[in-house]
């Protein structure tokens, strides 16, 4: 996809659809449940990939790039009792690692299989009833590992007590699962490293809890940098001042970094992006983006876009993503004239030169290195290959972007 130099027109409002991350965490508690309403679900590939899983009743289930969707069925499955399941994926996705979720659950009592490589899928999953309440799980690894076991933990007849051990990583995202959690009346605590679920109480009442999904802070980040490329308002639809999403955050962090202010609109569930006249950008941003890694490349390009010096860590998931992310933006960004540096956990600037002539992102089957570096139009003209993958999280963003640029 060519992507000429543009200009940003102000103004304009842009509906995003519900989060990604909410809306699977609901199907998964409506299919054990059932008396969940969901609105505003997201439209994404990953969620409806999710949704179809759960509406069939068949032996094999590929959910072909949906990580989440991997994780959050490998719990799901286990507590299927008599049912045999072979979850299984795309290339890419049995190379993603999914060991720490399979031990914790076969501590549990589980009972799965690794049908090809150890520690990855695809799984042979045999459902039983589970009874152990206690496990242990390391602390940093990927917080979807430890949602699929709180997801499933009010079905247990004896709840769950998760211990983790070590430092927590996205923090922000386990919250916002027990806040899904709570809201639908399983009760759960939340003191150092240990989490506490109670099992469900069923309600006598045959109304269901009606959830109106949030839309999505980790689409709407791709706007952040737009505004702060662009320096022209945008209007933003259904978002929340009390959001449980961690990439939230985005607001604060371009308020502070690249003088976008966002106002929120109550009544009308809206916000509004503004750019700050005369801003003074800082020397060099440094960051640690532990609570909210996926908005980590929207940062990398809008920086280098405005040639600011950054250093930004706690991005150790950033490695078992679709991609090896942190290779990609050291890849991707060179064609924009920005060299780095990049560890297992961090990725700093080291110099801004020229960018290429040609400039052709590879997105590498990954959704956020497509949107993240779109934003780079308002530059200079590029081009981004394979660009359907943005399907998988965010279906519409081709035409709510043309929608707001011009030539």
């Amino acid at each position: 996809m060519k992507l000429e130099k543009s200009k940003l027109t102000g103004n304009q409002t842009v509906q995003i659809s519900g989060s990604k991350s909410i809306s699977n965490r609901l199907l998964i508690l409506e299919s054990l449940f059932k008396n969940i309403n969901i609105g505003n679900l997201s439209n994404s590939q990953d969620t409806q990939l999710l949704k179809k899983a759960l509406s069939e009743n068949t032996g094999i289930v590929d959910i072909h790039h949906a990580g989440t969707a991997m994780r959050f069925l490998t719990s799901y499955y286990s507590i299927m009792e008599g049912k045999t399941t072979i979850l299984t994926g795309s290339g890419r996705m049995k190379e993603r690692p999914i060991k720490n979720l399979v031990s914790a659950l076969k501590d549990l009592g589980a009972e799965i299989e690794y049908l090809e490589n150890e520690g990855y899928p695809p799984l042979k999953i045999t459902g039983k009833k589970i009874t152990q309440t206690q496990v242990n799980v390391p602390a940093n690894i990927s917080s979807q590992f430890i949602t699929s076991l709180l997801l499933i933990a009010g079905k247990l007849e004896n709840g769950l007590e998760i211990h983790l051990v070590g430092e927590v990583t996205s923090r922000s995202y386990i919250e916002m699962t027990l806040d899904i959690l709570t809201r639908f009346g399983i009760k759960n605590n939340f003191e150092g490293n240990i989490i506490k679920v109670e099992p469900y109480q069923i309600k006598n009442t045959s109304e269901a809890v009606h959830y109106e999904v949030e839309s999505d802070w980790s689409s709407a980040s791709y706007f952040y940098s737009i505004c702060a490329l662009g320096r022209e308002t945008i209007h933003l639809k259904s978002f929340y001042r009390k959001s449980t999403q961690g990439d939230s955050t985005i607001a604060k962090i371009y308020q502070d970094f690249f003088g976008i202010t966002t106002t929120y609109h109550e009544e009308e569930h809206k916000i509004t992006l503004e750019p700050q006249q005369n801003f003074s950008f800082p020397e060099k941003i440094v960051l640690d983006m532990n609570d909210c890694p996926d908005i980590a490349q929207t940062l990398c390009v809008t920086a280098a876009a405005l040639k600011i010096p950054f250093e930004i860590s706690g991005l150790g998931t950033l490695r078992v993503k679709e991609t090896d992310r942190l290779l990609a933006l050291y890849n991707e960004l060179k064609k924009l004239g920005t060299e780095t540096e990049i560890t297992d956990l961090t990725i700093k600037s080291i110099s801004f030169g020229k960018p290429e002539d040609y400039i052709s992102i590879r997105t590498y089957q990954d959704h956020r290195m497509a949107m993240s570096f779109a934003p780079y139009c308002l530059i200079g003209e590029l081009h981004i290959e394979d660009e359907d993958v943005v399907e998988k999280s965010y279906p519409m963003f081709w035409k709510d972007l043309a929608d707001i640029l011009t030539k």
